[in-house]
């Protein structure tokens, strides 16, 4: 805990020879997904060991609670279409102690390495409540909103730092669909985020493409949702994250005006910026590779790995997929 800066008098209880050291504060990473991993690992490899003292995770609108046992494959394979984390090592890892949003909590309260603050997630919360209905993108009953709401305002009570979503065409489930929350209407974001209301705590976070595939004249009223969304909140602040995208590669600087617009009428918004350039890994395995789309490796899609390895080896093969 930081008591005092510059020249500091007073003596302290104890004293640390740092010589030739450096003496810095912890990173605070904002954006995280390490929502399977805290169920399991102590460590939180690798941030840990880049210097990461506290991980928000629970970003994008995906995570794992609240769940019911019968949807608890479905979250996993969201989470891997989505951040593309192996879904075999969130089976094998997770051993689900909950069904709540506060019991997940509980389950994730052992000694780490480092700290780690969560927030709820909207693609979980709708599949919860609305299961099949949620997946299909329907439109939320007066009902499902009232549950959402009161399910959001206890996770928030019980210490949910905030609640996420994403509306971007670029995240998918496993089998290709659209995230459950990826067209949320402003209603439902709208009665979301007036479970806020009164609470000291809690940001609203997002991620959008605004709907850049379909055409770049859909930002301003994709951006008017977020908009919209933060205002219901009754002062609460939202997080949006900023990216240059190869397909409006000046989309950012949207972003950023129209972030300082709102800021000038006194809204608390940030831009969570990137570290680094955002990477893709590939694999057969992986959600993406450079063969998926060709007719000869289409016609091998479904054969075990070793199959398929052992096919992408035959000379005859190899050429004529190149040749593709």
């Amino acid at each position: 805990k930081i008591v005092a800066i510059g020249e500091v008098s007073e003596a302290a209880a104890r004293t640390i020879d740092a010589e030739g050291a450096l003496v810095t504060p912890g990173w605070v990473d904002i954006h995280t997904h390490y929502d399977g991993q805290v169920t399991w690992d102590a460590d939180l490899l690798p941030s840990s060991g880049h210097g990461v003292t506290t991980a928000v995770m629970g970003s994008c609108g995906v995570g794992f609670a609240p769940v019911r046992p019968s949807d608890r494959e479905r979250l996993i394979k969201l989470f891997e279409g989505v951040e593309d984390i192996p879904g075999s090592a969130l089976s094998e890892g997770i051993k689900w102690r909950w069904e709540s949003f506060p019991e997940y909590m509980d389950a994730v309260d052992f000694p780490h390495t480092m700290d780690v603050v969560t927030q709820m997630t909207h693609d979980a919360l709708r599949i919860f409540v609305m299961g099949d209905r949620g997946v299909a993108n329907e439109a939320a009953t007066a009902d499902d909103l009232a549950k959402m709401k009161a399910l959001l305002r206890a996770g928030l009570e019980a210490g949910a730092a905030g609640f996420s979503t994403a509306r971007t065409d670029n995240h998918r489930a496993l089998d290709g669909s659209p995230t459950p929350a990826s067209e949320a209407s402003i209603e439902e974001l709208r009665t979301l985020a007036g479970a806020f209301d009164g609470l000291k705590h809690g940001v609203l976070q997002a991620v959008s493409d605004f709907n850049m595939e379909q055409s770049p004249d859909h930002f301003d009223r994709e951006f008017d949702v977020l908009e919209q969304w933060v205002d219901a909140a009754g002062g609460h602040g939202i997080s949006v994250s900023l990216m240059q995208r190869d397909l409006v590669p000046t989309q950012w600087q949207e972003i950023l005006r129209r972030a300082e617009a709102m800021q000038a009428r006194g809204v608390n918004i940030r831009v969570q910026v990137a570290p680094r350039g955002i990477g893709v890994l590939l694999g057969l395995e992986a959600t993406f590779h450079p063969f998926m789309g060709f007719p000869s490796y289409k016609a091998i899609a479904k054969l075990p790995l070793a199959e398929r390895v052992a096919k992408m080896r035959e000379p005859e093969f190899r050429a004529r997929i190149l040749q593709e």
